[in-house]
């Protein structure tokens, strides 16, 4: 095969990936990154080495053949989560490609206000990190959290299940987040890292409920076994074929201990058919974030990714 030929054949996984939505990614304000990267550090024994600011992390999702990506954020002690809000929805204004969602703290004074003013501002939906702000999905004093979220139809990303390292953790699990679909049958929810540890009980969850969805972050990756003691290899292609419509693409960048390809790469190389990978990367995500338009699809770079160590 000649050398045109090769980069031809290593080229074609990627022309499945752009253009991609990155459903589930991080920008905080420099100082609190920094912070968060020492904890993770500190808890996982990671290193990190992609960059924290909006120009430099757009650039390299960008140059991926990523569209749009959903920047995260969670606020780990009370009264952090409006000033965070409103700084991210601030980003947003500046950035073609920002999705900004919101965060709130279970205990913050008037959690339904918090949620009601980020979304007035441009908020797309809500995340809640259930360890780290120490509440259950559903704890009761979310509700009129929640409450909003259901009035203005908007979706939640919970780090709801057991993985990398909470799996002693009373916040968390399948129990918890089935308590919150029980609870709110009508919210569209979304379990991140594909519920690792508890995989089955949540792909069960997501085929009985419409309104669940997953997302591949972490566990997907080729570097899972590594970084998380978990094998993406025990989900069949059949499953993602079966669920497509539920499971969608994300990514934790930019605090992965690992280059940004290794999110995808396990993925393009399954044989999944183009409609599941279209799914997967861009249109089940749509439909979670219940977009009324799609992203520009200009943003989907053409520029080959090895170029950034992508």
């Amino acid at each position: 095969m000649s050398p045109s030929n090769d980069r031809a054949a290593a080229e074609a996984p990627e022309t499945a990936f752009r253009p991609a939505i990155d459903a589930h990614t991080h920008l905080f304000p420099e100082r609190l990154a920094a912070a968060i990267r020492r904890s993770l550090s500190a808890e996982a024994d990671w290193e990190f080495s992609h960059p924290v600011t909006r120009p430099a992390i757009e650039d390299v999702l960008h140059a991926a053949g990523v569209a749009a990506y959903v920047a995260l954020p969670y606020a780990h002690e009370a009264g952090l989560a409006r000033e965070l809000n409103t700084w991210l929805c601030e980003q947003a204004a500046s950035s073609d490609m920002l999705i900004p969602f919101a965060t709130v703290h279970p205990d913050d004074e008037d959690v339904a206000a918090v949620v009601r003013d980020a979304f007035e501002a441009g908020a797309r939906g809500l995340k809640i990190h259930c360890p780290v702000q120490e509440c259950r999905p559903a704890d009761s004093r979310l509700e009129p959290a929640l409450e909003v979220v259901a009035a203005y139809d908007r979706p939640i990303t919970y780090h709801g299940g057991t993985a990398p390292m909470f799996e002693d953790n009373s916040y968390v699990g399948f129990d918890a987040f089935a308590e919150l679909v029980d609870s709110y049958p009508a919210l569209r929810v979304c379990c991140a890292h594909m519920g690792t540890y508890e995989v089955e009980a949540f792909l069960d969850l997501a085929r009985d409920h419409d309104s669940v969805y997953l997302d591949t972050t972490f566990a997907m990756s080729t570097s899972a076994p590594e970084t998380m003691g978990f094998d993406p290899s025990s989900i069949a292609d059949e499953t993602f074929v079966e669920l497509s419509e539920s499971i969608m693409y994300g990514s934790d960048f930019p605090n992965i201990p690992y280059p940004y390809r290794n999110e995808r790469a396990g993925l393009l190389a399954r044989d999944l058919p183009q409609e599941t990978m279209r799914d997967l990367f861009y249109r089940t995500a749509i439909d979670y974030l219940g977009l009324e338009s799609e992203p520009d699809l200009e943003t989907a770079a053409e520029t080959d990714s090895g170029q950034l160590g992508l």
